[in-house]
């Protein structure tokens, strides 16, 4: 169990396996926290920087990076992404509220399989916790299923590593409950509209202490 970790207040995690639906959710969440005056920002990992950008080309397989490699290069983009310039904790200390697709937790259920956990483990033990954990539960064949219109697919985007990565992301999940962070798991198989209103009830509470786009 994850104990004696800093919470971030006002920060929110997305995780799930691929095909689970977080980016489409984080884009209705935004609009409607947006709706609701509520001072937000839509992230993701890895994010748009340039530490993000490799990564991106190292998962598209435009280059070959050892699975160490990109376990660290994930924390250096999740650093520069907490505690850079207008990083998650400037702005939630200034009131925003931050929703994240993908945080820590994914690194240590994708990386934990490409290198072994004790790295990934190493690497994130400094990072804080977010204030809720929105974990999306999804059958990897239906996910799959709904990957397959894609026009291209990342390294780790197959059946076969989609299925351990279930199951290592169930065990990493599991292993922060107690931890003083909320956790939410959402059944990612709903249709989008049933999955929005269960976001939209574990994060309206939060909402209402942020601060307002409108005052």
């Amino acid at each position: 169990m994850q104990r004696n970790r800093t919470i971030v207040e006002g920060f929110v995690a997305l995780e799930g396996i691929d095909g689970t639906g977080t980016t489409t959710q984080l884009r209705r969440l935004s609009a409607r926290l947006g709706a609701e005056g509520v001072a937000c920002s839509a992230d993701c990992e890895p994010t748009p920087g340039p530490v993000g950008r490799l990564i991106r080309q190292a998962l598209s397989g435009a280059f070959d990076a050892r699975p160490e490699t990109v376990a660290r290069l994930f924390a250096a983009d999740r650093g520069e992404h907490l505690y850079g310039p207008g990083g998650i904790l400037e702005r939630t200390a200034a009131g925003t509220l931050v929703v994240s697709d993908r945080y820590l937790f994914s690194s240590l259920a994708y990386q934990g399989l490409t290198c072994g956990p004790e790295l990934p483990a190493e690497l994130n033990a400094p990072f804080p916790l977010p204030q809720l954990l929105l974990f999306f539960e999804l059958d990897p064949e239906l996910a799959a299923g709904r990957m397959a219109s894609r026009d291209s697919l990342e390294i780790y985007e197959n059946l076969e590593f989609q299925r351990r990565v279930d199951a290592a992301y169930r065990a990493v999940v599991s292993s922060f409950e107690g931890s003083g962070m909320a956790v939410v798991r959402v059944d990612a198989a709903a249709s989008p509209d049933e999955v929005e209103a269960a976001v939209w009830s574990a994060i309206e509470p939060i909402s209402k202490g942020r601060a307002r786009r409108y005052s």
